[in-house]
């Protein structure tokens, strides 16, 4: 039976399939919702992906946490190539639970950044940044402090999509150095005997 792409997108809570490397989504659900980042890009006249359900500052904001994350380094690009927030919008835009706990996430961290730095998440020094996700990125934190149990189980999902979304991309999966299962042609011989012990020779042939 064939799936539209809501389908696909709401039975997204099924949880990731055995053996693969993804810790949420099915990885056949994540390479459709690439597919589908990849052609609304392609279908804007500057290329460019319009986000669905994030607003302006929450898809900024989102855009910086992904690459918090994931950053770029000497061996691939970070989340943000990887289309890690555009893959996140386009899921939540179609999951209403997804949609509910990153928003509301969202709302937690700028209200946070704002009680410690009275800025908001966009507007604290990347220092800070790196602080208050420093705060959430443990549960044990929020077993002494019961306020920032949102904040950790938010990111703590966050993560997951983000690592998800990056490791299912092309940069990701270039990353891991993923070539798929080869067919081997031919006789398989087997391993070879382990060689005797430096004490121990092998018993001379009868003559």
């Amino acid at each position: 039976m064939t799936m539209n792409r809501r389908d696909v997108l709401r039975t997204l809570a099924a949880g990731a399939l055995g053996g693969s490397v993804l810790r949420l989504i099915p990885e056949a659900a994540a390479q459709h919702a690439h597919q589908e980042v990849a052609a609304a890009r392609a279908a804007s006249e500057a290329g460019v992906y319009t986000p669905k359900l994030f607003k302006d500052r929450q898809y900024r904001t989102l855009q910086a946490l992904t690459q918090l994350i994931i950053p770029p380094d000497d061996r691939s690009g970070g989340a943000i190539e990887a289309g890690a927030p555009e893959f996140i919008d386009l899921l939540s835009s179609e999951n209403e639970e997804y949609a509910l706990r990153i928003i509301g996430g969202l709302r937690w961290l700028d209200g946070a950044c704002d009680d410690r730095y009275s800025q908001s998440f966009l507007e604290i020094t990347p220092p800070q940044q790196n602080e208050i996700l420093e705060i959430v990125a443990f549960r044990k934190n929020a077993d002494t402090d019961k306020s920032l149990l949102p904040g950790v189980e938010f990111f703590a999902f966050l993560r997951r999509l983000t690592v998800d979304a990056f490791f299912s991309s092309k940069i990701g999966i270039q990353d891991l150095g993923y070539i798929g299962n080869k067919f081997v042609r031919g006789a398989f011989p087997g391993c070879p005997p382990p060689p005797l012990p430096a004490q121990q020779t092998a018993p001379a042939k009868p003559a």
